[in-house]
């Protein structure tokens, strides 16, 4: 055990952990020249079109150091990305000790804090590392600075490397063998293993990531599942090299993968701790905290007989993303399906995505929404997520929304926009930090309602790059919330209907209705697009009909002649109307979530 060392790396958004990660592995010689492809950690096909890590991943590394020992190095490559910072934290329950990686050129970033301080409740070694020193850019006695201001951490302790050129990476792995602590427990003790990750396999049911604190596991033992008391026969254990490596048994210290033919979805849970049925420990891991989604979103299948596909998918979903959240739902415009919370806008996308790719479902998604809470006049209060359940205006009190404190760090010549677009998005309580000359930290509290748009990659627009942006959930505040309705030709589509502010509800139906007057392709009659509040309309918009010219056949002869045609047009019309329904194409709902082109 003295020999092992469990890390992760953890970073703010693009600033080269898998690019580290790839020069580890080329470096420990896991994987041949020939085979190797950048961002080889990164396993999922969105992961390698968008260049962002989504999904923590393992590898072991055999590493032989300077001093001739042979250590085994875990190592748990992490997101960037604040919508996956439950993964971050599940990898980190997993780990000794953490390399914080920082952009030599653009410092310390609002993530890279957030991702310290979660190492720190793990009470992990960190070693701090700065990355990308051959860039024109790089000023690494800045970035110290803000290491020693920023961070609280020694900077002499900082190790300097160029991922991309290869440059100091030796030095990053002796120091990880050096000043990293080895895993305790014992391997005599009763078998406790943390499951930090899982995933599902048509051929050998469910496969566990797991982190062996105690004992020892091999194929033929009968493992217990300690939340559900579940138990299975172990076919097979192993390490993740860049597939999986069988092994005789997995120890204590260890990190690996356990197969026992486990083909029910919900007997697995990311956090649960496995021990041996024949010897079982007294007591499981603390496992992980409860992830609380802010975002939801209801999901349904284009074609009602994917409804029960797409249940199936939800649960093998949730094996490999511990952060969803569902609950069946149904709406009268689209059928049954599922309400589901997300950790944030990305995440949803990405959801999406995979669900699209992975399991071959069409679906519709209805516009994301936070949680509400509603005091209504007998005291009672109401908590929604779904407009659909937002109750009799009439009988509301007092009607509140969920607030943030926004961390935003960004080079000082940003300040003027960033205030603009924080102001836009009702920020109030300003507060600004200047940990070091040209570097402004902001903080803003702002409705949680009008960040999940749109407003990261217009931070990310208006400071050409430079801006990042981290935010926590504050408390619930009073504001004047109204239900805003879209109807089709007088039909409320209820998988449209917003919760927003009375002040943004004109210009969220107009984006609205202009949105659905661009999607929904004409019909042979002509459709009223309208937003309303209660019974007053706020916003319009019409979608001409398909017209045949009727009078074609008229040639000269009586005006009279060709009215009559028309009015016989006009009543037809009418009539198919009323009874005619408009079809609404699922690329429709997906423009309404799109944001405001400014």
């Amino acid at each position: 055990m003295k020999n092992i060392r469990n890390f992760s790396i953890i970073a703010h958004i693009d600033h080269g952990k898998s690019t580290l990660a790839d020069r580890f592995i080329q470096l420990t010689h896991v994987v041949d020249e020939r085979n190797f492809h950048d961002q080889i950690m990164d396993t999922m096909d969105i992961e390698q079109e968008r260049g962002i890590t989504i999904k923590s991943q393992a590898i072991t590394l055999p590493y032989v150091n300077s001093k001739g020992e042979e250590f085994e190095l875990n190592l748990i490559d992490t997101p960037g990305h604040v919508d996956f910072s439950y993964e971050v934290s599940r990898a980190l329950a997993s780990c000794e000790g953490a390399l914080l990686l920082i952009d030599a050129s653009q410092g310390v970033e609002a993530q890279t804090v957030a991702n310290l301080y979660s190492a720190m409740e793990h009470d992990l070694e960190i070693i701090p590392v700065i990355n990308k020193i051959d860039l024109p850019s790089a000023d690494v006695d800045r970035v110290r600075e803000e290491i020693e201001v920023d961070l609280g951490l020694d900077s002499d302790l900082a190790l300097l490397c160029s991922a991309k050129e290869g440059t100091g990476i030796e030095e990053i792995l002796e120091a990880i063998t050096d000043l990293l602590p080895a895993p305790s427990g014992s391997p005599d003790e009763p078998l406790t293993a943390l499951i930090f990750d899982a995933r599902y396999d048509s051929f050998r049911g469910t496969i566990i990531s797991c982190r062996i604190f105690d004992g020892q596991v091999k194929a033929g033992d009968t493992i217990r599942l300690m939340s559900t008391r579940a138990s299975h026969r172990v076919e097979e254990v192993g390490i993740f090299r860049l597939d999986r490596a069988p092994m005789k048994s997995l120890s204590a210290g260890q990190v690996g993968y356990i197969i026992a033919g486990i083909k029910t979805v919900s007997d697995t849970k990311i956090g649960d701790t496995i021990t041996l049925d024949s010897n079982p420990a007294p007591k499981p891991l603390s496992g992980f905290r409860e992830v609380k989604p802010v975002v939801f979103s209801s999901v349904y299948p284009i074609s009602s007989e994917d409804y029960q596909p797409l249940s199936d998918a939800l649960e093998k979903y949730r094996l490999n993303d511990a952060a969803l959240v569902f609950q069946k739902d149904s709406s009268a415009a689209l059928g049954m399906g599922f309400r589901c919370g997300f950790l944030g806008l990305l995440h949803l996308e990405i959801f999406q995505e995979r669900l699209e790719r992975e399991f071959g479902l069409s679906i519709i998604m209805t516009a994301p929404t936070v949680q509400y809470r509603f005091i209504l006049t007998n005291g009672e209060t109401l908590t929604i997520d779904n407009p659909a359940y937002y109750p009799d205006p009439a009988s509301i009190d007092k009607a509140m929304e969920p607030y943030i404190r926004a961390n935003i760090i960004s080079p000082e010549r940003y300040m003027g926009v960033i205030m603009e677009i924080c102001s836009e998005r009702r920020g109030t309580n300003s507060r600004f930090n200047c940990p070091i000359p040209g570097r402004l930290e902001i903080q803003f509290d702002m409705p949680l309602a009008e960040v999940i748009y749109d407003f990261y990659d217009r931070l990310k627009t208006v400071t050409q790059g430079y801006g990042s942006f981290d935010y926590e959930l504050l408390d619930y505040r009073q504001n004047d919330l109204v239900k805003l309705d879209i109807l089709l030709n007088g039909e409320k589509v209820d998988a449209l209907s917003q919760i927003v502010h009375r002040d943004r509800a004109r210009s969220r139906a107009l984006q609205t209705c202009e949105r659905l007057r661009e999607e929904i392709p004409r019909h042979m009659f002509k459709i009223a697009i309208q937003g309303a509040i209660g019974g007053n309309i706020i916003a319009r918009s019409t979608i001409s009909p398909f017209r045949k010219d009727v009078t074609a056949k008229c040639y000269g002869g009586d005006i009279t002649r060709k009215r009559k045609l028309l009015e016989k047009q006009k009543k037809g019309k009418k009539r198919m109307k009323m009874v005619g329904s408009v079809t609404v194409p699922q690329s429709a709902f997906v423009a309404v979530l799109k944001s405001e082109s400014k």
